[in-house]
């Protein structure tokens, strides 16, 4: 089992929910990520498959730490490991994996800043070559 008394109270309480999903918020410096890996360990502890937990936050910076925690407090014993990932990350994941049941091709492009500037740029131009 996971030793869950390092946690406080509230945090020992959304890392012990087994079942479903849960969404933790709170501010920077609060325990997130230490309750989310908690709550990986806990679950894999009660039989849930590594592979099928997801974990997902919005910085490289926090979804590398996660893993890194996970793994300290899984072990290395699976084979498999939990999903952790950005938001951004992982839905470029299920797109490139199934785009095309939504009709569109599996080979596309994600835009950064400077190809939205360029790709606006661009049409701007091209619209006004067109009222000439």
């Amino acid at each position: 089992m996971v030793n869950l008394s390092g946690l406080n109270p509230p945090q020992r309480e959304a890392a012990s929910i087994l079942s479903g999903p849960l969404l933790v918020l709170a501010g920077a410096g609060t325990g997130k990520t230490r309750v989310i890996t908690y709550r990986m360990a806990n679950l894999i502890a009660h039989g849930i498959r590594p592979d099928r937990i997801l974990s997902v936050t919005f910085t490289n910076k926090a979804a590398k730490e996660m893993k890194e925690r996970a793994v300290h407090l899984i072990g290395r014993q699976f084979k498999q490991r939990p999903v952790v990932s950005t938001f951004h990350a992982y839905c470029v994941r299920v797109l490139r994996e199934d785009i095309d049941s939504l009709g569109y091709p599996k080979k596309f492009a994600i835009y950064d800043r400077n190809d939205q500037e360029s790709a606006a740029r661009t049409a701007l131009r091209d619209i006004r070559l067109g009222d000439g």
